[in-house]
């Protein structure tokens, strides 16, 4: 055992026995470099990441590599999930030299912790035009003692060009003009022979397609098909990187038409996908939409949710020690497990003896319904079923296969992602209110729980609320200890560190929450996360926010990374996040930090719109006329109240923020809703622009007029 067996991470865990003696970064490690004056070798990876398996394997498992680690360096592995600061730093210096970057991440330190040499993955011996992990090894230990000079110049010149990085990219506003030249470049990027942006590998682009969804006026449009967010949506849904058998995505597709992924299953794509699938079914009514949404939760809770409701990170790659194994199929296998519909399936998906990925095949759709109907005289609905039918029996199947591991620890940014998303689904696909779009038998009580009384047993369809309100208890219950929120929780301990986007993620997902059941709890909460954000990540002297707190550990420096990568920014959530509280509560100071904060990057957002998608969302959404939508209910309202709740949730409305409330209305409720009187005794919508309202209406109707 090495000193990895304590940790709360997954990864770290992995490398716990290994001959290598690493260390988990920290004072020790740090201290020990220092004392015996020798460089430090940083490996930055995952637990669902398919290279750093390898590399484990090749190298860090190979007693003679692992014993020339040992003497010439001090070995420290690092959890970039865990420590996004330490990988966003020295990732920028792994791309100033090597042009590209990923992980497994292979960095060379200063015991003062200055990078002078990097690179991803290693092999163990010469191959790919990539020199052999021994060799690198020996080289450095060579160049440590011989070349120490050369070493000091290049770390210097990296530690200038990594604070070179977080300097403010522009000091304009985004305009109206911006914000179309952003989407006139998105969509002349646009791959419309395959869906989506760039070439292989492909990323699903969430944030842009939210962008894009976001900026069109769907009421003018005939076909859908000819938008690119829709078309990207679709393309990406037929199966592939989509798990057509058990829902959820895969992390990347490993050709341009979406069909072979990288197979493992992030958090975070899933909870970002899951948005952009809800918002097309509210805007186009495409049933496949919705049964997307509903088949990649259904996932995240049968397969990344704790039994106490917070979500995990990841699920791995491989099994069986292959990649992708899970989730392929041979055509025996297919008729083995569907019999007499075997024919029906393979049609539907095109399977072959050969397959369509090394003798195998990964399920991606063929034929579409119609067509299918059309051949095996079957009716829409027909169809429909038997698919179902077929996917649950390869699901039942696949069930008895060797798992994927799960990388089960719980991250505050990406759960905070998930439940904003589980929270806005919960309310759009089974509204809490009687209403034109659902019904159920709640009744509206000034109760504990909020403005939407649950029933002590819930009909089955309140499975996504009770999933997302469970996870939030989760977060703000074991996610913060002795007053502060922290990053990472595994059974039963936390890590001591927080990031800019733990708290901006929780915020959103917390508004969104209250949007949904309107107990002030949840506002309340986000409130007070927002005060401590603003007090522990602010750029005092520039714009926006720091990614790690004032009050955090002295790095080589003090990263602002205002990129959207696979994860939002947490500069562009912190934006969104004061951007929708001042809305709820007409605070003009978080106004004004949120647009000081969009000039950051009004410049560079425009040229290069796929790597700032979220900072475009929150740059449409201040630039919008926002409707804030005030909803007093009276005491024989309740009725009323329904229709008018449902008439302000119904439809893609990104630029509408909603409070509910009982009249009297409490202290703790959102300052939106203060001073709002009943309107003859009767429930009553109050909608405002910057807090200037219309004249109050009572029926849903008229709200919708205004809407």
């Amino acid at each position: 055992m090495n000193h990895l067996s304590t940790s709360t991470s997954p990864y770290l865990l992995q490398h716990s026995h290994n001959p290598v003696d690493w260390h988990p970064w920290g004072e020790e490690a740090l201290t020990k470099a220092s004392a015996e004056n020798k460089p430090i070798f940083l490996s930055i990876g995952y637990a669902a990441c398919h290279w750093c398996h390898v590399m484990a394997h090749e190298s860090f498992e190979d007693a003679s590599i692992a014993a020339l680690m040992n003497e010439h360096f001090i070995c420290i592995k690092v959890d970039r999930e865990e420590r996004p600061d330490l990988d966003g730093i020295y990732m920028q210096a792994v791309m100033a030299q090597t042009g590209s970057g990923g992980w497994p991440m292979s960095v060379f330190l200063t015991p003062d912790l200055r990078p002078f040499y990097g690179g991803t993955y290693f092999p163990p011996v010469p191959r790919h035009n990539l020199p052999s992990f021994r060799d690198v090894l020996l080289s450095i230990a060579d160049a440590w003692t011989t070349r120490r000079d050369e070493i000091e110049r290049v770390g210097a010149q990296l530690v200038q060009h990594i604070q070179s990085q977080s300097a403010i990219q522009s000091d304009a506003d985004f305009t109206s003009e911006r914000l179309a030249l952003a989407e006139k470049n998105l969509v002349d990027a646009y791959d419309w022979g395959y869906g989506g942006w760039g070439a292989a590998p492909k990323f699903p682009q969430a944030m842009a397609i939210e962008f894009l969804l976001a900026r069109t006026d769907f009421r003018s449009l005939g076909d859908f098909g000819n938008l690119p967010s829709i078309h990207a949506l679709r393309a990406m849904s037929r199966g592939g990187m989509y798990d057509v058998v058990g829902g959820g995505f895969s992390r990347y597709s490993t050709d341009n038409f979406w069909r072979v992924p990288h197979f493992e299953k992030m958090l975070y794509d899933n909870a970002q996908l899951v948005r952009a699938y809800l918002h097309a079914y509210q805007i186009t009514g495409e049933p496949s939409f919705r049964r997307v949404v509903e088949e990649t939760l259904d996932f995240v809770a049968r397969e990344l949710t704790h039994p106490d409701g917070g979500f995990y990170s990841s699920l791995d790659a491989d099994s069986e020690g292959e990649e992708g194994r899970f989730y392929i199929w041979t055509r025996e296998e297919i008729r083995e497990q569907l019999a007499e519909s075997s024919e029906f399936f393979e049609a539907a998906y095109g399977i072959t003896e050969r397959g369509n990925w090394e003798g195998r095949t990964v399920l991606q759709r063929a034929l579409d319904d119609a067509s299918l109907a059309t051949r095996f005289h079957l009716t829409a609905d027909g169809v429909a079923a038997k698919l179902a039918d077929c996917h649950r029996r390869l699901l039942a199947a696949r069930a008895q296969r060797v798992r994927p591991a799960t990388d089960d620890k719980i991250l505050t940014a990406w759960n905070g992602l998930m439940l904003a998303a589980v929270a806005e689904a919960a309310r759009v696909l089974y509204p809490s209110l009687r209403g034109a779009n659902g019904v159920s038998d709640e009744a509206i009580s000034s109760s504990a729980g909020g403005l939407l009384r649950r029933e002590e047993h819930p009909p089955r369809n309140d499975g996504l609320y009770i999933m997302a309100t469970r996870n939030a208890e989760f977060l703000l219950t074991h996610l913060i200890k002795d007053g502060r929120l922290r990053r990472s929780w595994r059974d039963g301990r936390v890590t001591d560190e927080v990031f800019l986007e733990d708290y901006a993620a929780l915020i959103l997902s917390l508004i969104e929450l209250y949007q949904t059941d309107f107990d002030n709890k949840w506002f309340t909460a986000a409130m007070e996360l927002a005060e401590g954000m603003i007090q522990r990540f602010k750029d005092s002297a520039n714009q926006g926010f720091f990614d790690t707190p004032l009050d955090g550990e002295s790095l080589l420096v003090r990263p602002k990374d205002l990129q959207d990568n696979a994860t939002p920014s947490g500069n562009a959530l912190a934006t969104e996040a004061l951007l929708k509280l001042a809305a709820l509560t007409g605070r003009g100071d978080f106004r004004d930090l949120a647009e000081s904060a969009l000039r950051q990057v009004s410049g560079v957002a425009v040229r290069f719109p796929t790597g700032f998608g979220r900072w475009l969302g929150a740059a449409e959404f201040a630039g919008a006329q926002v409707k804030q939508v005030a909803i007093v209910v009276g005491g024989e309202g309740q009725d009323s109240a329904r229709e008018l709740v449902n008439a302000a949730r119904a439809g893609f409305r990104p630029n509408v923020v909603v409070a509910a409330a009982r009249h009297p209305i409490d202290g703790n409720a959102p300052e939106l809703l203060r001073d709002r009187p009943l309107v003859e005794g009767k429930s009553a919508a109050y909608v405002c622009e910057g807090f200037v309202c219309k004249r109050p209406v009572t029926s849903a109707e008229e709200l919708r007029k205004l809407l």
